[in-house]
């Protein structure tokens, strides 16, 4: 999931995962550097864990190691869509649908246990003291035993507010968001369209629309075999090789994109001579929380967030021309960050 040139931890063992840290590709951040020509230039990242499944059955064997699973963020999950003779399939035959439908079908197994345990729990606890909140507990949790008994992933219930709040603590493997990843062979990825159609493209070919019906699921595709080669590449080659095949970007920025969008991530900045920084925190999230991104001192310490959106500094051209037409706002501590703010925190230490 990670090129060559991505840092992360290598698995040395039987039953180690791999850990791969990539650069969340952003142009905002580079015409940032570009205006600033900073010492440093520091992007968003985003951590990729491969738990691949015991017997190399692409999804249809059982989970082994469900902690794993639960500390993630959401799950990416590589379908193989491509035809090569020389590359046979463990099941025989190449079908993504039932690759994803195996793999949705193992979550849903692992998390109905989870819910049946936790029903006898309540009904023991019901017993000993009736509250308003073990009922409704136990009444969010007998409606997703019934989704889960139906084959539906606790995602495509969508729960909000306090209902999703009682679920956190499970880490319900089926509610986690879902990237699926469509690995294409070269011939299909060259076809052309937009990014958005050619997935549609893919998605309807490999039999996969019906899963992506579902809330907090998406899709990319890729083809592996020319990820490899781009991989081998220096920058300037690897545009040309993309653009000769009608490409914008590489599969890889388009998973990282994806991922990070799944998850629900935004953007902000802090600008200067020494460093270029992208910050990633979820959306809605408050100003003194996002200085605490940064160090909990600041946040500690919050006085108020001097803002500027990125446009009004790429039209301006630079900061002090953004104050001389008063774009430059002092928000306090619930100010909401936007995507694409440009921040400077003032604190007391």
């Amino acid at each position: 999931m990670t090129s060559a040139r991505e840092t992360g931890r290598a698995a040395h063992g039987k039953g180690e995962a791999s850990v791969g840290i990539s650069k969340v590709p952003d142009a905002r951040l580079d015409r940032l550097t570009a205006m600033y020509n900073p010492r440093k230039r520091v992007p968003a990242t985003v951590e990729f864990t491969d738990l691949a499944l015991p017997g190399g059955t692409g999804g249809a064997s059982a989970l082994v190691d469900v902690v794993a699973y639960k500390n993630a963020d959401a799950l990416v999950h590589v379908l193989r869509a491509f035809q090569d003779p020389s590359v046979p399939h463990p099941r025989g035959s190449v079908d993504p649908a039932r690759d994803a439908q195996a793999m949705e079908d193992e979550l849903i197994l692992a998390d109905l246990g989870v819910a049946e345990r936790r029903l006898e729990r309540l009904e023991k606890d019901l017993k000993k003291t009736r509250t308003t909140e073990l009922e409704r507990e136990r009444d969010v949790i007998t409606l997703c035993k019934a989704a889960l008994e139906d084959g539906r992933p606790l995602r495509a219930l969508d729960l909000k507010g306090e209902d999703l709040k009682r679920l956190r603590g499970f880490q319900f493997l089926s509610a986690k968001p879902l990237l699926i990843v469509i690995n294409l062979d070269e011939s299909q990825l060259a076809q052309g369209g937009e990014a958005a159609t050619r997935i549609d493209r893919a998605a309807q070919a490999a039999g996969l629309t019906s899963f992506l019906s579902h809330a907090s699921t998406a899709a990319a595709a890729v083809c592996a075999k020319i990820e490899l080669e781009i991989g081998q590449l220096d920058a300037s080659d690897a545009a040309a090789f993309l653009a000769d095949l009608g490409l914008a970007e590489s599969g890889l920025d388009r998973v990282i994109r994806a991922s990070y969008d799944l998850l629900g991530y935004i953007s902000f900045f802090t600008v200067g001579e020494d460093e270029c920084r992208a910050w990633s925190i979820p959306r809605h999230t408050p100003a003194q929380l996002a200085a605490g991104e940064i160090h909990s001192d600041i946040a500690r310490g919050f006085i108020r967030a001097e803002v500027v959106s990125y446009d009004h500094l790429i039209a301006r051209g630079s900061m002090a021309a953004c104050r001389d037409h008063g774009e430059v706002r002092l928000e306090g501590k619930e100010y909401t960050v936007q995507d694409g703010d440009i921040i400077n925190f003032r604190f007391a230490t």
